[in-house]
């Protein structure tokens, strides 16, 4: 065999066998030697590292991620609404006490002593008043009562209010109609657990200060033993929470804890108006729905401005249309029932406790008896006015009240979903992390 059978038509060499050579051409060598030198320990024990160090630099999942994943949408509303209201009671709680104090002062109107002038008058008056003669203690009485009304009263309506919406939007189609009759059932639910800490709230924050100690009592004393019950004798006479809750009970009953639920009830029409009517204005300022947060890249200024605005609006308007309730409310809750065993003191030629506690004739009965009673003493007494007493300073507290509200949620139920998408993307890379390490 000639050599030349190895020559391309282009005079190079072919790949010959090397045993036509006699010789072993270089070729080229793959690093066998370097894989060669690492045993199949050793690159496991590498991976292994590998995996540990990148589980070490990974964020550790917080308690509230935890927490959160675990979740349920039901608990979400119920923290994000206690919150809410917990915000909003500290930051509108001097207006709430003006606005009580010039709702309840026409219901004493006709127990002032000839030429008694009234105290309250108007936002800055009131205020006034309050300030100079008891001072920001003041302005604060009755916070308590807020803060243990707003925590159940919120925490109970959101909770409610999203489990009725998904429970009717399975046999209805339009939003407004569920939305209407969520927020029925929803403030249904929460008036009547919570009618009893309102009760001790207004009586706080109604009752008169101690100007009128020297001209009249509010709160005669009864004929009672003072260790079954407590004496009233002086107009100031609710020291706390506890206190007023005490008091009531034993002098009064336990239906006095649930003075005023009626109109309170009536009073579901004002979120029947208002939460419909926030869901629609904050659907159209913002595309999306209550308790939604803002999706990633949208524009969250522009967000949070739907939501204050939706909130303005629909608790101006809901306020404006329902106020009077407020009113008799009021007035129910302020007034004290009759003592048990009054009959007797009566044929004694004794007096009963009668509006707010002060002083009535002997044969006299409280002075209103229901809704229809209160409206008609109203209008006899002070007239259709009397029904829009404080209506400036309500809507000076109540839209704050409601704006502060809703935001809190809002923000709350953003950063709660935040921290449920977070934990579960955590717990998905440690669960990848934990099967890599596991399986190399």
């Amino acid at each position: 065999m000639s050599h030349n059978e190895h020559l391309s038509p282009d005079t190079q060499p072919t790949a010959g066998s090397q045993s036509e050579y006699g010789v072993a051409l270089s070729e080229p060598q793959a690093p066998q030697s370097q894989s060669a030198d690492i045993s199949p320990s050793k690159g496991t024990d590498t991976a292994r590292l590998a995996a540990t160090e990148a589980m070490s630099d990974s964020t550790p999942l917080t308690a509230w991620e935890r927490w959160a994943v675990g979740a349920s949408e039901s608990q979400f509303n119920a923290l994000s609404g206690a919150v809410g209201g917990f915000t909003s009671g500290i930051v509108t709680c001097p207006l709430d006490v003006i606005k009580t104090k010039l709702q309840a002062q026409g219901g004493f109107a006709s127990q002032l002593p000839a030429g008694h002038t009234r105290v309250y008058k108007g936002l800055f008056g009131t205020a006034s008043v309050i300030w100079n003669q008891e001072g920001l203690r003041g302005m604060y009485r009755g916070l308590g009562p807020i803060i243990m009304g707003y925590l159940p009263t919120w925490a109970v309506w959101f909770t409610v209010y999203n489990k009725s919406k998904r429970f009717l939007g399975e046999y209805h189609d339009n939003s407004f109609v569920v939305n209407f009759w969520s927020s029925v059932v929803a403030g249904g639910s929460s008036t009547i657990v919570t009618n009893p800490i309102w009760v001790i709230k207004t009586r706080l924050m109604s009752q008169s200060t101690s100007h009128d100690r020297a001209r009249f009592s509010l709160f005669p004393k009864g004929a009672n033993t003072p260790t079954s019950r407590p004496t009233l004798h002086q107009p100031w006479h609710y020291k706390s929470t506890w206190d007023a809750a005490r008091k009531m009970y034993t002098t009064e009953g336990i239906l006095s804890f649930y003075s005023g639920l009626t109109p309170a009830l009536l009073g579901l029409t004002h979120v029947a108006v208002q939460f419909p009517a926030y869901e629609f204005l904050k659907l159209k300022f913002t595309g999306r729905e209550m308790g939604a947060a803002p999706v990633p890249g949208e524009d969250e200024k522009a967000h949070w401005f739907g939501i204050l605005s939706a909130s303005i609006m629909s608790k101006i308007l809901a306020s404006s249309a329902t106020y009077p309730h407020e009113v008799i409310r009021t007035r129910l809750q302020t007034q004290r029932r009759p003592m048990p065993g009054y009959e007797y003191m009566q044929g004694l030629g004794g007096t009963q406790a009668g509006t707010n506690g002060s002083a009535q004739p002997p044969n006299a009965g409280p002075k209103y008896k229901g809704i229809v009673s209160t409206v008609r003493t109203m209008l006899r007494e002070e007239g259709w006015r009397a029904f829009y007493a404080g209506l400036g300073t309500n809507m000076t507290r109540a839209v704050p009240a409601a704006t502060v509200t809703m935001l809190t949620y809002e923000y709350t139920m953003s950063n709660l979903n935040r921290m449920r998408t977070t934990g579960k993307a955590k717990m998905q890379q440690e669960q990848s992390e934990r099967r890599e390490f596991s399986g190399v």
